[in-house]
C-alpha cells in the first residue's frame, strides 16, 4: 500500500512539473504572439496599397488668357505627405503650386487627409506660348510602399494654350432682312470653333461648316421675328475651345413689315367636334367648361407643339437638300403668316394668339407635295397640327405640313420636291379641311412667301452661295 501512494505522489509530481512547464511555455509564447500582431497590424497600417484620389474642377483641356480650377487631393488611410503641380512646355517648366506635409508614422489618424487649393495660370505672365503644353499635378502619401515613399497618384494631362480668339471674315455684303424674314451670312474662320453663328438680339442660329470646300468657311442661316421692327444686336459670333469669343458685324438693313389681324368665332359645335381629339393628351379639370378646356389647349398644348418642333432643329443635317423656289400648295389662302387671332366665344374675346404659318385649303383629302428636296424628321401627331410631317432642307431649314388626314412618308425618308408626303384634313386644332404650311429656321418661324419666290431665293440666297463659290474657286 505504501508502495502504491508513493508511486501516485511520483506520478503526480511529474504532472504538476508538465503543467509547470506548459505555463512557463504559454507565457513565453504570449508576448511573440503579441510582438507579431503588433507588427503585423503595423505592417498592414503602413503597407497599405491605396493611392490618394485628385480632382479637378472644371477639367482643363485647353486653357485661354487666364483660367482657374479648384485642385482637391484626398487620402483616408495614411494621409497625405506631398502634392506637386507643374506645368511644362518644351523644355520650359513651372511648379504651380508644392506642398509637403508633416506626417505621425504610428498614429496616421493624425496626418492631414484632404487639401483643397486653388491654382490660376495664367499663359502670358509663365511666359507660355500658344500651342500644347503638360500639366502634371502628383499626390503622395505616408505609406510605407515603395522603398518608404509612399502611393504615388499621378495626373497628366496634354492641354492647349491659346491666348487668341478665332479671327471672323464675313464674306456676304448685302443682308437686307424683313419683319419676318429670312437671311444668309457667309463668312470664314481662321480655326475650328467650339460655336458660331449668328446673334440676333436674344437668340442664336448656328453656323455650319460643309457646303464649301473651304472647311474653315461657314454658312448660317437666320431669321427676324415677326413682330421686330427693329433690332439691338446682329452680328457673327465664335468661340473657341479655350473660351475666347470673337464678335463681327455686318451691313444690313430693315423692312417693316405689318401683318394682318383676324377674328375667329368659336362655336359649341366646334368644341363638342375637337375636344375629345385632345382628351387623352392633356389634362383638364373635371370641372372646367369646353371653352376653358379649349383655351388650355390653344395655349399650354401650343407651346408643347412648338417644343417638340423646335427640338427637331438641333439634328439638321449639313447637307443643302433643297435647290430653287419652294412649291405653294395649290389653293385658296384661309389664313396668312404672323396674323394677330382673335378668338370669340358667345361675343366675347377669350383668346388672342399669332398664326405662324398659312393656311391653304384645296379639295377634301387633297394630296400634298413635298416643297423641296429634304429628309423626313418627323411623321406623326404634333400636338394642336395634329398629324404632322415636317421635313429637314439642311442646315437648319424646315417645313412643316399640319392638319393631314393622312401621311405617306415616314420619318429618315428623303424625298424630293413634289414627292406626294400626305392629304390634307382637320386633325388638330383645325376647324376644317386644310393644309397648315409654315417654313422654320432653326426653332424661329418664318413667313413662307419669301422661299416661294425664285427671285427672292437668287437675291438672297444662292447668289451669296455662287459668290462665295467663286471667291474661293479664284484663290
Amino acid at each position: 500500500m505504501i508502495t502504491y501512494y508513493l508511486q501516485m505522489i511520483k506520478i503526480e509530481g511529474i504532472h504538476l512539473k508538465t503543467h509547470k512547464s506548459k505555463i512557463k511555455l504559454i507565457l513565453l509564447v504570449i508576448p511573440i504572439i503579441c510582438v507579431f500582431i503588433a507588427i503585423g497590424w503595423v505592417l498592414v497600417k503602413k503597407l497599405e496599397n491605396e493611392k490618394p484620389t485628385i480632382s479637378i474642377d472644371p477639367e482643363l483641356s485647353n486653357i485661354k488668357s487666364t483660367v482657374t480650377f479648384n485642385l482637391n487631393s484626398l487620402d483616408n488611410r495614411s494621409g497625405l505627405r506631398h502634392v506637386l503641380v507643374e506645368i511644362s512646355q518644351g523644355e520650359k517648366s513651372t511648379i504651380l503650386y508644392k506642398k509637403q506635409f508633416s506626417g505621425d508614422t504610428f498614429f496616421p489618424e493624425k496626418n492631414t487627409k484632404f487639401d483643397n487649393t486653388t491654382i490660376t495660370i495664367d499663359p502670358n505672365k509663365l511666359g507660355y506660348k500658344d500651342g500644347k503644353a503638360v500639366l502634371q499635378i502628383a499626390v503622395s502619401d505616408f505609406s510605407w510602399r515603395n522603398s518608404l515613399k509612399g502611393n504615388e497618384s499621378i495626373i497628366k494631362k496634354e492641354i492647349i494654350i491659346d491666348t487668341h480668339p478665332p479671327a471672323i471674315s464675313v464674306l456676304t455684303k448685302a443682308h437686307n432682312i424683313m419683319s419676318g424674314g429670312s437671311g444668309l451670312v457667309i463668312y470664314r474662320l481662321n480655326e475650328v470653333p467650339n460655336k458660331s453663328g449668328v446673334v440676333v438680339d436674344d437668340k442664336y442660329y448656328p453656323g455650319h461648316s460643309g457646303y464649301f470646300k473651304d472647311p474653315n468657311i461657314y454658312l448660317s442661316f437666320f431669321a427676324l421675328d415677326y413682330n421686330k421692327k427693329k433690332i439691338d444686336k446682329l452680328y457673327v459670333y465664335a468661340t473657341d475651345e479655350a473660351g475666347n469669343k470673337s464678335v463681327a458685324g455686318f451691313n444690313y438693313h430693315i423692312k417693316s413689315k405689318n401683318y394682318a389681324k383676324d377674328s375667329i368665332n368659336i362655336s359649341d359645335s366646334f368644341l363638342n367636334k375637337k375636344l375629345p381629339e385632345f382628351e387623352n393628351s392633356m389634362k383638364f379639370d373635371p370641372n372646367a367648361t369646353n371653352i376653358e378646356k379649349y383655351i388650355k389647349v390653344n395655349n399650354e398644348f401650343r407651346k408643347i407643339t412648338y417644343n417638340i418642333i423646335s427640338e427637331l432643329s438641333n439634328m439638321t443635317d449639313k447637307v443643302l437638300h433643297w435647290k430653287g423656289p419652294f412649291l405653294r400648295f395649290s389653293g385658296s389662302p384661309m389664313a396668312g403668316f404672323a396674323d394677330d387671332r382673335t378668338y370669340v366665344y358667345h361675343g366675347k374675346i377669350v383668346d388672342r394668339q399669332t398664326h405662324m404659318g398659312v393656311d391653304i385649303a384645296s379639295l377634301e383629302h387633297a394630296k400634298v407635295p413635298a416643297a423641296n428636296n429634304g429628309k423626313v424628321v418627323l411623321a406623326g401627331a404634333a400636338g394642336i397640327y395634329g398629324n404632322t410631317v415636317v421635313i429637314d432642307h439642311g442646315f437648319g431649314l424646315f417645313s412643316l405640313y399640319g392638319h393631314l388626314s393622312s401621311i405617306s412618308v415616314e420619318e429618315n425618308q428623303i424625298v424630293s420636291k413634289g414627292d406626294i408626303i400626305g392629304n390634307t384634313g382637320m386633325t388638330g386644332l383645325a376647324g376644317g379641311d386644310h393644309l397648315h404650311f409654315s417654313i422654320i429656321i432653326n426653332k424661329t418661324y418664318v413667313n413662307p412667301t419669301e422661299w416661294w419666290d425664285n427671285n427672292w431665293i437668287v437675291n438672297n440666297i444662292t447668289s451669296k452661295l455662287d459668290e462665295v463659290n467663286a471667291m474661293i474657286n479664284s484663290d
